[in-house]
């Protein structure tokens, strides 16, 4: 099976993203996905905290995960902007027995005072990654130094485990997928397109077991380890089908992957 998608032409693997892209990015993808989280805001703020979140919950069973990221919402009242932003101590303490797999009620209490952190700086978490992008042109930039100043306020050292660092080479998964959710726009209705000022053209693609595979698969990607260096080669190769926006290729693989269409 390698060995036919080896021998494939260009435009005969073109076909089959672009199938699987119609396939998997439209409304029905968005209810068994965590970025169902976030789609149940209207406001801007509400919705940039809800879907880091819940992008930072995003590994293992998927309805798990929209389960657990549901419940975080109403740990926060169902307003994350308001908790955010006005919690008290007290508050922020009924955050203590919330728990999804390792992440914890005090890695819970940390990230609501990490966003603080950036809302209060910046005014809100688009402001902190486009003024960043405007400085350097580089979103590897700027996920480095959003982990530096989300974690420049007191917190525990276990929280650092929930937000991977792109400068010890990790695959930041769940940052690039809340980018994706957070800057790419077109007419399907599943990624929200809040973050103008950063092109999707930036973007880097998310990489988890299913987008990996398939994209090893598809001969896409050829190196073993699924770090950074694995998430750069792969938007690589996918940049040669879309270079304005590689990344609306995450909904081909991780789609086609979850459901092991081409197994």
């Amino acid at each position: 099976m390698e060995r036919l998608y080896s021998e494939m032409s260009h435009e005969e693997l073109f076909e089959i993203l672009e199938t699987l892209h119609d396939k998997f990015n439209n409304e029905s993808f968005i209810e068994a996905d965590p970025i169902s989280v976030p789609h149940s805001f209207s406001d801007a703020g509400d919705i940039e905290i809800s879907g880091l979140l819940a992008a930072t919950i995003a590994w293992g069973n998927r309805r798990a995960i929209v389960q657990s990221a549901h419940r975080m919402m109403r740990y926060m009242d169902g307003a994350p902007k308001d908790f955010v932003l006005n919690a008290s101590e007290r508050e922020m303490a009924s955050l203590s027995t919330y728990v999804h797999r390792t992440f914890n009620g005090e890695d819970f209490q940390d990230f609501v005072r990490g966003i603080r952190h950036i809302f209060t700086k910046w005014g809100s978490i688009g402001d902190f990654f486009e003024e960043q992008y405007a400085e350097h042109s580089d979103l590897r930039r700027a996920f480095s130094e959003f982990r530096r100043e989300f974690h420049s306020v007191p917190h525990n050292i276990h929280s650092e485990k929930h937000l991977s660092s792109i400068d010890k080479g990790a695959a930041c998964k769940r940052l690039c997928m809340y980018l994706r959710w957070m800057v790419r726009r077109d007419d399907r209705g599943v990624d929200f397109g809040l973050w103008r000022k950063i092109p999707m053209s930036a973007l880097y693609m998310p990489l988890d077991i299913h987008t990996s595979r398939m994209g090893r698969n598809l001969s896409l990607l050829n190196r073993k380890q699924n770090d950074w260096k694995a998430v750069e080669e792969l938007t690589v190769s996918l940049r040669r089908f879309d270079a304005e926006d590689p990344v609306r290729y995450d909904y081909s693989l991780f789609g086609v992957g979850i459901t092991r269409m081409f197994d």
